[in-house]
């Protein structure tokens, strides 16, 4: 029985990485993807039904990650939580902003081909669905501030998908238009005084 050799995924994925970024998915060339990891077509298709898949492999663990910050922000036992932790989730304070965007610096190149490179996959409209589950998150630490009489502004589920967009396309920008992590630090200080969330819920003091 033949022992598969693991040494050729590493380069086999980092060389479809570097082809996607390139060309996106849609033109990305697997024949060039092959000469340059080193391996024949015949080793890709043994690991990946086609193209599509590979992609898959390329940001899968990104994909991990990202699924599990929204998961963090969707599977919350509010029961558990005191008033003034239902208060806190809405302040936008720098150093907790930050750690968001250092979280996505470590993943920023594989981010970017989800948001931007990926049309014609499974991802084309990672962007749009990642501010849809996000608005889910939103909606339900509003839903329990305005039960528990912290906040007094009327957010419909649309306003608020409207406001996830705007607040997430403001996050996802600096790392399509690769901004060095610099020019990302300020802009979060920018991004933290533009967006209010306090306000923009009527957040009572």
């Amino acid at each position: 029985m033949s022992v598969r050799d693991t040494s050729i995924d590493p380069r086999l994925l980092q060389s479809a990485r570097e082809e996607f970024s390139k060309k996106g998915f849609l033109k990305a060339d697997l024949k060039t993807i092959c000469d340059n990891a080193g391996v024949t077509t015949g080793a890709v298709y043994k690991r990946y039904k086609g193209k599509e898949e590979l992609f898959g492999a390329v940001v899968k663990e990104t994909v991990e990650t990202l699924d599990g910050f929204i998961a963090l922000r969707t599977d919350v036992e509010f029961a558990a939580m005191m008033d003034e932790e239902v208060r806190k989730t809405w302040d936008m304070e720098e150093k907790y902003v930050l750690d968001m965007f250092e979280m996505l610096w470590t993943i920023r190149e594989d981010f970017v081909l989800l948001l931007e490179k990926s049309a014609g996959t499974v991802y084309e409209n990672y962007g749009h669905e990642f501010a849809l589950r996000m608005t889910k998150a939103y909606m339900q630490f509003y839903v329990e501030a305005k039960k528990r009489g912290l906040c007094d502004s009327k957010i419909s589920e649309t306003e608020m998908h409207v406001l996830c967009t705007s607040f997430w396309t403001s996050v996802y920008e600096p790392f399509v238009h690769d901004m060095s992590w610099k020019e990302i630090k300020e802009h979060c200080r920018v991004l933290c005084r533009f967006f209010n969330w306090a306000d923009a819920i009527g957040l009572k003091q």
